[in-house]
Parts: C-alpha cells; structure tokens; sequence
C-alpha cells in the first residue's frame, strides 16, 4: 500500500512537471500544486485512455500524452486562478 502510494505521488510530479513544461509562461504555483495537477492530469487522462481502448495498456504513448496534457489544462486553470488572486 506504501508502494502505492509512493509510485502516485512521484508520477504524479513527472506528469505535472512536464505539464508545467507544455505551458508556455510563468507558472505561478508551487510544487504541491504541480503535484496536484500532475495526479489529477493522471486520473482524467486513464480515464479517457479507459474509455476509449478495451485494453489501455497497449496505448501506453496515448496514455502518456492524454495524461500531460490534461495536467497542463489544470496547470492553465490553477495558474489563472492564482493571477486572479494576487
């Protein structure tokens, strides 16, 4: 369960961070919000990959795209969002 958890976090850093990398311009949020993006980015693009592919792990490249460009959205929205603010 440990390893789980552990193997989501840290994917969920790479995914954001290259996210963050898609996203041209200053990012203003921090690593805990990168790694928001990144775990979200994650879920919604297996979720898409799922509903589209009867076996996902055959369009792994697909998967890999879907998922950072999904963190990049929420790197956009949650970036917007913290302009607004400040």
């Amino acid at each position: 369960m440990l390893f789980l958890l552990f193997s989501i976090l840290i994917g969920g850093l790479l995914i954001g961070g290259l996210g963050r990398l898609v996203v041209p311009g200053p990012n203003p949020i921090g690593f805990w919000w990168t790694l928001a993006c990144g775990v979200g980015g994650s879920l919604i693009g297996g979720v898409i990959v799922r509903a589209l592919f009867l076996n996902p792990a055959r369009h792994w490249l697909i998967t890999l795209v879907l998922e950072v460009l999904a963190a990049a959205l929420l790197v956009v929205l949650v970036s917007k969002r913290r302009r607004r603010r400040a």
